[in-house]
């Protein structure tokens, strides 16, 4: 071979390694992460989604990637996100309960695998949970009955209280299912149920000077990716206006909140992250049944019910997976 068409190849060759290295680049699989929360509040959340990938033998900038979009607690932007992420052409969506709508109106064909609170067959994004037979799955958090079973604790705790306050986020498409259980639980325990409305940081701060003067013995706070990306705004706020307040997630009553009772919101994330991981490796959505949360948590701490001036009754305690002193 003559020396200059040696060179002349060899040429040909380097300018070609970059373009190779681009096109391995593109192979590596998108998640598009849509939540109506914030990167903060859904640390924990976060960690458990990677950790399902990692079990599903996938790892970030590795051979995967991550595209997150955060809508702060503005739910009227998550339409707009969904559309930027299918145009980075995204191989999954993952989307909280707020993100759901968004996500499956912006796309029939783009997997979607939720974490949702509200019942998805009730609010039609799948036909049954069993077989999906859509594009969409998830974990159900069971939101309707865990409501209930708030209410149900913050009434042997405080059982005083006959007025008790619900704070809610009206922007939230699930949020009349939730409210629909609290209202039979509240009629059977002899309570009265006034609801607060809150969907930014200043609402926050009026609903709670709204229950002080309305007077309601106790409060329960729905369940809202909003809300959990605020958490610490609202113990401070239960703290301030002595107001006994019950929470979906125990990473309220780790901020020092005074009880709580839900799903762990980690270990959804994490089979979320397996889902996602098998529909990468092929599989489709309508093949994976929903899953229901089976891990739930109820944290007790008792130094904020000494604030408070209440006693833990020993049976409560007694029924705690965390006592927080």
């Amino acid at each position: 071979m003559k020396r200059r068409e040696f060179i002349t190849l060899l040429g040909g060759a380097a300018a070609a390694w970059p373009l190779a290295a681009r096109a391995q680049q593109r192979a590596i699989p998108v998640i598009g992460f849509l939540n109506g929360g914030s990167a903060d509040g859904y640390a924990h959340a976060r960690d458990g989604f990677l950790q399902g990938l990692k079990e599903s033998d996938y790892i970030v900038d590795q051979n995967v990637a991550i595209e997150y979009r955060w809508a702060e607690g503005e739910y009227d932007r998550l339409p707009a996100l969904a559309a930027d992420l299918l145009r980075r052409q995204v191989a999954v969506l993952v989307v909280n309960n707020a993100a759901t709508p968004a996500a499956k109106a912006a796309s029939a064909k783009i997997p979607i695998v939720f974490a949702s609170g509200g019942d998805p067959v009730r609010s039609g994004l799948v036909t049954s949970l069993n077989r999906p037979s859509s594009n969409v799955t998830g974990v159900y958090f069971l939101i309707d009955a865990l409501a209930t079973k708030n209410l149900e604790l913050l009434h042997q705790l405080v059982p005083a209280a006959k007025v008790v306050g619900v704070l809610k986020n009206p922007t939230n498409p699930n949020v009349e299912s939730e409210i629909s259980g609290l209202q039979a639980a509240a009629s059977s325990l002899g309570c009265e149920l006034q609801f607060v409305n809150a969907s930014s940081e200043r609402d926050i701060n009026t609903a709670f000077a709204n229950v002080a003067q309305m007077r309601a013995g106790a409060l329960i706070v729905a369940s809202d990716s909003f809300f959990f990306a605020r958490r610490q705004q609202l113990v401070a706020l239960a703290a301030r206006h002595l107001i006994p307040t019950v929470y979906p997630w125990r990473e309220a009553v780790a901020a020092g909140g005074l009880i709580g009772y839900g799903t762990s919101v980690s270990g959804a994330y994490r089979q979320v992250g397996i889902y996602t991981g098998r529909i990468l490796k092929g599989a489709k959505p309508a093949d994976l049944p929903v899953q229901q949360s089976t891990k739930f948590e109820l944290v007790i701490n008792t130094t904020t019910a000494k604030a408070l001036g209440l006693t833990i009754p020993d049976k409560l305690l007694a029924l705690a997976d965390e006592v927080i002193e």
